[in-house]
């Protein structure tokens, strides 16, 4: 069993389109659901002394979509930026949010930054993943390390994981323990690839939308029954040798 307390759990939110369907709804409709089902696993994360929770909103690849679904996101996501932070804010969570800002609206990158500065501080954190990718985030630390080197700051020799680690997001929060995809596809999308190399993963059948408080529990429990090795064997665990 894992010895290690869960600290970061992060989530794919998958199916919302497919529920949506299900419905003879827009896809859209399952989007907004979705927002509620972030309130509840956050919910269901402060019962459980998880301190930060990280959710897959948006991804460099979603730009593909059609546009009239990327128009109904980025509304969505705007509104949910203005109407949430304040509620945030009251429950002791801070909102966070990594990825490429760049191709955001204005509005959009002004909604952000507000709502990060109005709950700064908070003890629970919610990591917003919107415009992000694993590829990017490597891609953006090593050429922060690039231009490091072109200003003499550094030299090649000094990079190794642990320097990139510092350049990548999220360096400053507990590592990531625990990556949850919900819909029932068995992949990881370019999330969190960097953050993920340790994590224990755990695929729900259940689309974003149908998944609460009650199956991040289920979630849980699952990671609390296996043991965690590092690379190390189960002996070296057992013996009570650490990473």
């Amino acid at each position: 069993m894992s010895e290690q307390s869960l600290r970061h759990v992060a989530i794919i939110m998958d199916g919302n389109n497919r529920w949506a369907k299900q419905r003879g709804m827009p896809g859209v409709s399952g989007h907004k659901v979705g927002v509620e089902r972030i309130r509840d696993v956050m919910s269901a994360c402060q019962e459980l002394n998880i301190q930060v929770l990280t959710v897959f909103a948006f991804s460099s690849e979603n730009w593909r979509r059609p546009p009239v679904e990327v128009e109904a996101l980025m509304s969505l996501f705007l509104l949910y930026l203005k109407n949430e932070a304040k509620a945030l804010k009251k429950k002791n969570v801070a909102l966070r949010v990594i990825g490429n800002r760049e191709r955001f609206s204005p509005a959009i990158q002004k909604a952000i930054a507000d709502a990060e500065k109005l709950t700064a501080g908070g003890l629970t954190t919610l990591v917003i993943a919107a415009d992000y990718g694993g590829r990017w985030d490597i891609a953006n630390a090593a050429k922060i390390l690039a231009e490091k080197i072109a200003v003499g700051e550094l030299t090649a020799d000094a990079i190794n994981e642990d320097l990139l680690g510092q350049h990548i997001s999220m360096r400053d929060l507990p590592p990531l323990d625990l990556l949850i995809r919900t819909g029932g596809e068995i992949r990881i999308s370019n999330f969190l690839l960097w953050q993920a190399a340790y994590a224990e993963l755990y695929f729900s059948e259940k689309l974003w939308p149908d998944f609460d408080g009650e199956e991040l529990k289920k979630a849980t429990e699952s990671f609390y029954q296996r043991q965690r090795r590092f690379g190390m064997t189960g002996d070296q665990i057992e013996a009570g040798e650490h990473a």
